[in-house]
């Protein structure tokens, strides 16, 4: 069966020990959901008393921890959901295959439902910016609206995103104080590496697709991406659909939630 899953159980058992030390600091008081959808129990840190509430989804074997550097502030004004995605190493327990982008979608709808809310904000980076416009392309059920920091689905990855991953990931050894977020959550990159996950490749949205959105969006990309031309996604969305906004960065690479954490932040805060 297509499960994602550690190669063997020592690598999972020092992955979750590299995980709970670094949830041990999240910076705000924090109460560790286990909602239940039929791919899997998707573990959910959830943060904040009041407010409108924002799901954040990371990018690929990023983790909810990974939003660790946003949440005191969004937690002060909302309930924020920070989300182990299925599938994917962390917390979350994959128990069906989930082959399709409709699989996906309901696995998200699912979890949505599961948390109870009438309508969420949903906030992802890269395959996370992905997974919440998979989700608003079929619906707007439970969706107040999108932030999609440097998302898939706008051109075919290809061979410059894998050089560029590679270059990438030699950074997160740079000890150096500007890189506190690399040093702090670079056990589980490096962990995350022994994880054989198998979910479906991030598909690119057709125009069909993005006029069907009906949920303000806003897109937040890197001038110098190498998953997509942002000038040229700006003026396709734009062209399609009015609810779809575009800010572009100049400098800024894929990487851009480390190069420019509080920029992200302002830019969920401000949906």
């Amino acid at each position: 069966m297509l499960i994602g899953k550690f190669k063997d159980a020592r690598s999972e058992e020092r992955y979750l020990a590299a995980y709970d030390e670094i949830a041990a600091h999240w910076p705000v008081p924090v109460r560790d959901l286990d909602i239940a959808t039929r791919y899997g129990p998707t573990r959910v840190r959830a943060s904040g008393a009041a407010g409108p509430p924002i799901v954040l989804l990371p990018g690929v074997m990023g983790t909810s921890l990974s939003w660790y550097p946003h949440v005191a502030d969004l937690a002060a004004r909302h309930r924020v959901y920070a989300v182990d995605t299925i599938g994917e190493p962390g917390r979350s327990r994959q128990t069906r295959p989930a082959t399709t982008g409709e699989d996906c979608a309901a696995w998200l709808g699912e979890l949505l439902d599961g948390l109870g809310h009438e309508e969420v904000l949903l906030a992802g980076v890269s395959r996370g910016g992905w997974l919440a416009l998979n989700l608003a392309v079929r619906t707007s059920a439970r969706i107040a609206g999108v932030v999609a920091i440097e998302p898939a689905g706008f051109a075919p990855i290809g061979w410059s995103f894998i050089w560029w991953s590679m270059r990438e990931i030699a950074t997160w050894f740079d000890p150096r104080p500007r890189a506190a977020v690399r040093r702090t959550l670079r056990p589980l990159l490096f962990g995350g590496l022994k994880y054989r996950a198998h979910h479906p490749q991030d598909y690119v949205f057709t125009d069909e697709q993005l006029r069907a959105i009906a949920v303000p969006v806003r897109l937040v990309l890197g001038g110098r991406s190498v998953i997509h031309p942002a000038r040229d996604v700006e003026q396709r969305v734009k062209a399609l659909n009015p609810l779809l906004d575009v800010e572009i960065v100049s400098r800024a690479t894929h990487a851009l939630p480390l190069q420019r954490p509080e920029l992200v932040t302002a830019r969920i805060l401000t949906a």
